[in-house]
């Protein structure tokens, strides 16, 4: 991993909604840090320092580096709420990292190789990605900042799937270990939709191509009455 992240905390001694909204006004954001068996440490991050971070992809498969009075602790995000509508951090979950134990996060799926998919140039296809990250389970040593997904040899009418993806070492695909569908599609390539599909309608239950409408004919002026005789 090329990138390192440093993230200066401070410890939050006030909580309840009253407490979270005067922070948030001051530019914190109120936050938690738990795991590694140890105490849940209420904390307060600078939101136009994490607004920032946040911006990078990174950010959410990465072993980050907490300072909080004068220690430094190894976590991951674990959880991001953000305002519905306007550009805001409103809570933030941290988890401590033990060397010993396996990761469970979600990582996002780079998709590589696309501009020389054999389904694309040969095909003709359109490729349609059917999910953007995947939630992983692995060392925190092993955890990797994205899962490629090569679509050079990938035919049009073919879908990768979750079995047919290829992990780094130590790292697993959380839903398989639980038991989940390794049929779960990926990736695929199919054909283009028509742009110009005449629309069809269906007599007796077969398909048929739609008539089209009759002329409506002009009306004709109405005839003028003869002027009533005095």
């Amino acid at each position: 991993m090329l990138n390192k992240f440093e993230i200066n905390a401070e410890p939050r001694s006030v909580k309840g909604k009253g407490a979270s909204r005067r922070l948030r006004l001051a530019g914190k954001i109120p936050a938690i840090l738990y795991g590694a068996e140890k105490t849940p440490t209420s904390i307060q991050l600078n939101h136009t320092e994490m607004l920032l971070r946040t911006e990078n992809e990174a950010f959410y498969s990465h072993i980050l580096t907490l300072k909080l009075a004068g220690t430094e602790e190894k976590v991951v995000v674990k959880d991001m709420q953000r305002h519905p509508f306007r550009q805001l951090i409103m809570h933030m979950d941290f988890l401590r990292i033990n060397e010993a134990e396996e990761l469970t996060l979600r990582v996002p799926l780079h998709f590589i190789n696309a501009e020389s998919c054999v389904g694309v140039k040969v095909g003709g296809g359109v490729i349609s990605h059917h999910i953007s990250d995947l939630e992983i389970m692995c060392l925190p040593k092993d955890l990797p900042e994205f899962i490629a997904v090569d679509l050079a040899e990938l035919a049009l009418g073919h879908t990768l799937h979750l079995a047919d993806l290829k992990l780094p070492t130590g790292v697993r695909i959380a839903s398989l270990v639980h038991g989940g569908d390794p049929s779960l599609p990926v990736v695929s390539v199919h054909a283009p939709r028509a742009a110009d599909e005449t629309p069809t309608a269906e007599v007796g239950g077969a398909p048929t191509a739609a008539a089209p409408a009759a002329p409506v004919a002009a009306a004709k002026p109405a005839a003028a009455k003869p002027a009533a005789k005095k």
